[in-house]
């Protein structure tokens, strides 16, 4: 179930980007709030789900966080209807592209969090394979050439390292909340409002605003170096209101300033017939990096003896990943420009 769940939103997240690319691509200025609204669903609608199952756990039985989705989805199915027609291109599915890289970085995460060095060789072997067919095959799920583009390579490392700080401490602050304040799943879920507000507003109603006139680069720098102060501040033991409310707040802005900024960053320099396969693969970034900060985090927690110490060493690590990601960001992003067609 949780497969079938995560192959459509593999297939969602690069239509929706692809789309608003197509919409709004002629209008810097438009298309930079609606990425900013489409970046802003994103942690709202997670924190949603945490507090919809908290209340739900808490007031009616787990069983039904998942019969909960029966009628969003139906509901999200029908309004696909208001959207408007694009034309579509034909091609083949590079089936042994997608089980090789799927089936690499499941083994590859499943190595870190178990310590199994013989997973993790069989993750690496099945990259190699993936990279080897998209070399040779006529219709590869990535073409490498794509690479080529200007900055894709340095927003995408922005967005995975970004990935790797945010939702591991998404994830231990909410584990946090519960087991070392004891908070319960309904309260816990509603101490994480307001940095979904936060997130909406800034990413909304500033974030737009400042990359149309600093750009991207500046924006990314910053808000990881925020990100990486606002995640380092949870590591002090302390209550909800003086500590962890202003930490997560300030984590959110910094989380704000850079997300949208380093995906339009890996998608300016595409043609547009690439927008598509860029958007996947800045997405695919974005998860493969939260998938493996959150399985070296874990790893990282359980190693300490005490749960609090476990909870400080997460957050320290997310903050050290947070760090890294600004400091090669500023490093090595150059201005993107569009990418000559290849001949």
């Amino acid at each position: 179930g949780r497969a079938v769940q995560g192959v459509g939103g593999a297939l969602i997240a690069p239509s929706a980007m692809t789309l608003l690319m197509m919409l709004f691509g002629q209008n810097p200025r438009e298309l930079g709030k609606a990425m900013a609204l489409y970046g802003a669903a994103a942690p709202a609608g997670g924190t949603a789900g945490v507090f919809l199952g908290g209340v739900i756990t808490e007031y009616l039985s787990w069983p039904w966080v998942f019969i909960i989705y029966i009628p969003i989805g139906l509901a999200t199915l029908a309004a696909t209807g208001l959207l408007p027609a694009v034309k579509g291109k034909r091609g083949r599915i590079d089936l042994v592209g997608a089980v090789s890289v799927t089936g690499g970085i499941a083994l590859v995460v499943y190595a870190i969090v178990a310590a199994n060095w013989l997973a993790g060789l069989g993750g690496a072997a099945l990259l190699v394979l993936f990279l080897i067919v998209q070399r040779t095959t006529r219709e590869p799920l990535m073409p490498l050439a794509i690479w080529r583009t200007p900055g894709l390579a340095t927003a995408n490392l922005a967005m995975g390292l970004l990935g790797a700080a945010w939702i591991p401490m998404w994830y231990f602050l909410n584990l946090y909340l519960q087991q070392i304040l004891g908070y319960g799943a309904f309260a816990s879920g509603a101490a994480l409002l307001p940095m979904t507000v936060a997130i909406m507003i800034f990413m909304v109603g500033i974030t737009a605003r400042l990359l149309g006139r600093f750009g991207a680069k500046p924006l990314i720098v910053i808000g990881l170096a925020v990100l990486a102060a606002g995640v380092a501040g949870l590591q002090f033991t302390g209550g909800f209101v003086a500590n962890v409310l202003p930490a997560s707040l300030i984590a959110a802005v910094g989380m704000s300033l850079a997300y949208i900024p380093a995906m339009m960053s890996a998608m300016s320099g595409a043609r547009p017939e690439e927008a598509g396969l860029a958007s996947g693969i800045v997405n695919t970034t974005y998860q493969v990096g939260s998938a493996l900060g959150l399985a070296v985090m874990t790893a990282v927690a359980t190693s300490q003896t005490q749960p609090s110490d476990g909870f400080q060493a997460a957050f320290i690590g997310a903050a050290v990943v947070a760090v890294a990601g600004a400091a090669l960001t500023a490093a090595l992003m150059r201005k993107p420009a569009v990418r000559e067609p290849v001949s």
